[in-house]
């Protein structure tokens, strides 16, 4: 029972990671990524649906993302939704394709995508600790509820954290890994 808690405790962290790795992909570095668009809703049909429901999404070259729409009555929607994204994209209509160059990123613009990238790492960070919290505390309750011995609950405490130093390493690492790759000119 006991190293089920530290399997559920690396199960859950590894949840946080690949948060992290979601939320980073939809960080704009300067090459194209179908996932730069995922957090767009466009208006069809009178409901907020996401991009890749409307159409398909293609990288032809590193720096131009195309949309092939399925229904020709939704390309200025998916147009003005891409507009309307915040990311600084402007699209541009080709029949029923939807080319979407993506400008250079100036120094200032990476500066920025670098602090947002560090606030979704210590989100993750954060997530990972309140994990191990959780699990020390269910050590602490296993060994005065008289479930484990003390011995039992230094060596879980001592392999919890372990667990828990090596998910924040990682962490660090996808960290270090993308903002380089956001400063890359």
């Amino acid at each position: 029972m006991t190293d089920q808690r530290i399997t559920e405790a690396a199960r859950r962290m590894d949840g946080a990671i690949e948060v992290l790795n979601r939320e980073f992909s939809g960080l704009r570095t300067g090459r194209a990524s179908v996932n730069l668009l995922d957090a767009i809703k466009v208006d069809a049909y009178g409901s907020p649906t996401p991009i890749n429901q409307v159409g398909n999404i293609n990288v032809p070259e590193a720096r131009m993302l195309t949309v092939q729409v399925w229904d020709n009555s939704m390309i200025k929607a998916v147009e003005k939704a891409i507009r309307d994204a915040g990311l600084g994209l402007n699209p541009a209509v080709d029949g029923q394709l939807i080319r979407i160059p993506l400008p250079p990123l100036n120094e200032e613009r990476r500066q920025e995508l670098t602090k947002v990238a560090a606030k979704y790492a210590e989100e993750a960070k954060i997530s990972v600790r309140n994990v191990r919290r959780d699990i020390m505390e269910s050590l602490k309750k296993s060994e005065k509820d008289g479930e484990i011995s003390e011995d039992e609950h230094r060596r879980l405490s001592d392999e919890v954290q372990k667990v828990t130093d090596a998910h924040i390493k990682k962490i660090d690492e996808i960290l270090a890994s993308k903002q380089k790759d956001i400063m890359q000119v």
